[in-house]
């Protein structure tokens, strides 16, 4: 197959190159610039073609009002229905690969991966290690009664565990269905009701435990972390990957740089949230914490930048229609430029979940995961909003989405 016309962006930071052309063969991208006889070619002229955006960053099994779940009301159908949607509005907004960091279990993955269902690429953690009351948890303040949304195959969003023990069992059950790195929450977070946003949560002990158990399936442990009090204990304990990083200073960003640690912001849920929290069922008390948050993820974003910190993407979404996957790249460019924006979202991402061999841009030898957006997004950034302009979407050299109409003009 021979892709040819487009305005190639590969992913690496390198200056686009126009009229490129782009042959696969099964599944793999073999040659750049080729353009030979092909029995099937794709016109995209008027486009521009990228590799697969990577997010970071998923909750797609999070698919459900918070209220009616915890109150037992959501079926193991309706949540399935809603999964199953969610993956695909994932890869039809151009996302062919996604690490999944509190919800998905392992059998989406391989279901995905066996082509039942349609939907991207899946990395997932299993349930995410919580302390008890800790972030995302929702444990009511007097009593012990926890019932978590807990379908093995489908969804688990979180593992309430105390003690280094129990930490290093939720991980091998973790690992046992599926999981190919664990998330631990080291802080208090946005809609946690038993905690506060500059809380640490877990000792280093606990979380060390986690990282032995994950170094020993030969990955790795990210951490939910806002402020840098959490960043330290999860150094300390060896972890290599932090999300959201929203108080980051420079002391702290430099320590992560010299650990060769990883920081994935996530400026959409901040934006997506305020607009949302009543229909997904959260309370009015996370508006605070959510402006707290928006306020301050910008600056840590440049801040880590600046030190030389690997600065990934992700989208932090939750909910039953998770449309604005793309808008992450918006707002990016604001901070940094479109063209780090999407570098972030595609080369870095990849290096970040251990990928770069196999993913994260356009080279021969690579995986043929391959977007094509109507229009020049170094000029235009804000087209990654909105799902329409993706044209075309290539995974693993199968077209899973075309739109052109014939071409992209």
């Amino acid at each position: 197959m021979l892709l040819r016309g487009a305005t190639l962006i590969d992913g690496s930071g390198a200056d686009p190159v126009r009229s490129a052309s782009v042959r696969v063969e099964g599944e793999i991208i073999t040659a750049i610039g080729d353009r030979g006889r092909s029995d099937e070619t794709l016109d995209l002229e008027g486009c521009t073609l990228l590799p697969g955006l990577i997010d970071a960053h998923t909750h797609l099994g999070i698919a459900y009002d918070f209220s009616r779940a915890h109150a037992g009301e959501v079926s193991t159908a309706e949540l399935a229905a809603a999964v199953f949607k969610n993956c695909a509005l994932a890869l039809d907004s151009g996302f062919t690969t996604c690490r999944d960091l509190a919800g998905l279990d392992g059998g989406i993955a391989q279901t995905i991966a066996k082509g039942m269902v349609r939907g991207p690429r899946i990395l997932p953690s299993g349930p995410a290690l919580a302390q008890d009351g800790g972030h995302g948890t929702f444990m009511p303040r007097w009593s012990d009664c926890y019932c978590p949304i807990a379908v093995p195959g489908l969804v688990e969003a979180i593992t309430v565990c105390n003690g280094p023990d129990e930490v290093r069992l939720a991980a091998r059950k973790a690992f046992r269905r599926g999981a190919k790195q664990i998330k631990v929450f080291l802080s208090g977070g946005v809609v946690s009701l038993t905690d506060e946003i500059d809380d640490t949560q877990f000792t280093v002990e606990e979380v060390r435990a986690a990282v032995e158990e994950a170094r020993s399936r030969k990955t790795y442990v990210t951490a939910h972390a806002h402020n840098n009090r959490a960043v330290r204990n999860g150094l300390a304990a060896g972890v290599s990957c932090f999300e959201h990083g929203s108080w980051l200073d420079e002391e702290t960003a430099t320590a992560m740089a010299e650990s060769s640690a990883a920081l994935v912001p996530t400026l959409t849920i901040a934006r997506v949230m305020k607009r949302d929290y009543v229909a997904w069922g959260l309370p009015e008390l996370v508006v605070p914490r959510i402006e707290q948050v928006e306020g301050h993820m910008a600056s840590a974003v440049k801040i880590a930048g600046a030190v030389g910190l690997k600065v990934g993407s992700g989208s932090d979404l939750i909910g039953q229609n998770q449309t604005d996957r793309g808008l992450e790249l918006v707002l990016r460019a604001e901070i940094d430029g479109p063209l780090a924006a999407i570098v972030a979202a595609t080369a870095t991402n990849a290096k970040i979940l251990g990928l770069g061999k196999q993913i994260g841009t356009v080279e021969t030898g690579k995986l043929a995961d391959l977007v094509a957006v109507r229009g020049n997004p170094l000029e235009e950034p804000a087209l990654f909003g909105d799902p329409e302009r993706v044209v075309l979407v290539m995974k693993g050299g199968v077209v899973e989405k075309d739109r052109r109409k014939g071409s992209c003009a």
